[in-house]
């Protein structure tokens, strides 16, 4: 990185870790008013802590197949070290008895959580200087060393891959309410036009995805590095709606034990999107002005972007 690129993400994380902790201290979320890009009113937002449940989830080859990520909300795909992915999967609606595997939070994961009311993060740890980051955020850290009960690791595959959380341990309440309505998303019928598309890939310098069209089951069917991604009872990952957010992905002040620069993503701002549904792929548009703000997609027209109704993907992708 260059020197004043080190100094400007320098000053962008010392700002961020000074708004952390005083939201902490005041208590949470933002100020803003209700609407697109803006703080929703109290009405519109998942009303307890205890029933948003985020669960950082490993994503390489041996990690796979995970365990319980078909029944999230919401499935984030983020761009890691050395170009990998990890997952942050959303459940409210639907929390399954087992998750996992559990691996460790980075920046990017604090920045997104935001638009949630002081969700609990599920993770199996963080490297010593991002602790203070996690520890100041509006959010509810459970890393293993809070709660072992909650945690167990399985013998079916190696460590650091097997790190499973109980969900019920925590104990952890559901909630009627699906964690993509709490922050604004709207499922309902397609907006018009859009243009009729059978596949779609993203890719990362080390990872790969697929999404491809099942007019049978009516969801986008799952590929992860050319092979068919699986649940851990074998079925078919699959999502009712993608959507491909085009962000700026840029290095952060943090690395891997390997010496890798972790990207961070940047979730505030604005932008393109790609939302695949129903066979079809439309053009669309993301704003969040601030950190306390909800991300709000709509059509190039202005009107507020709808989804089909089941689990979201949403993919992070470079510019």
């Amino acid at each position: 990185m260059h020197a004043a690129g080190a100094k400007r993400s320098a000053t962008t994380s010392l700002a961020t870790l000074a708004l952390f902790i005083v939201t902490a201290c005041s208590g949470g979320g933002g100020s803003g008013v209700g609407g697109q890009g803006t703080t929703p009113p109290p009405d519109d937002r998942v009303s307890s802590s205890a029933r948003v449940l985020a669960v950082k989830i490993d994503n390489v080859a041996p990690a796979r197949p995970p365990t319980g990520l078909d029944r999230a909300d919401i499935v984030y795909v983020e761009q890691v070290e050395a170009g990998l992915s990890r997952i942050l999967a959303i459940y409210s609606s639907d929390v399954p008895s087992v998750v996992g595997p559990v691996r460790s939070a980075r920046e990017t994961d604090l920045e997104l959580l935001r638009q949630f009311e002081r969700p609990t993060l599920a993770y199996s740890g963080a490297q010593s200087r991002l602790t203070p980051l996690i520890e100041a955020a509006p959010l509810n850290p459970l890393p293993p060393s809070k709660d072992p009960d909650a945690y167990f690791r399985s013998n079916d595959r190696p460590a650091p891959h097997n790190l499973y959380l109980r969900p019920g341990n925590i104990p952890h309440a559901g909630s009627d309410t699906n964690a993509a309505e709490g922050i604004g998303l709207r499922f309902g019928p397609a907006p018009s036009g859009g243009k009729p598309v059978s596949e779609q890939t993203v890719r990362y310098p080390a990872a790969r995805f697929a999404f491809t069209w099942s007019a049978d089951q009516k969801r986008w069917l799952v590929e992860m590095d050319g092979a068919p991604a699986r649940t851990a009872d074998g079925g078919r990952l699959a999502a009712a709606t993608v959507v491909l957010q085009e962000v700026t992905v840029r290095p952060s002040l943090f690395r891997d034990r390997s010496g890798n620069t972790s990207p961070f993503t940047e979730t505030v701002g604005s932008g393109s999107a790609t939302v695949l549904r129903e066979g079809k792929a439309y053009d669309a548009e993301w704003a969040r002005d601030t950190a306390e703000s909800r991300t709000a997609f709509t059509t190039p027209g202005g009107k507020r972007m709808t989804f089909a109704a089941g689990q979201i993907w949403i993919v992070y992708v470079a510019r």
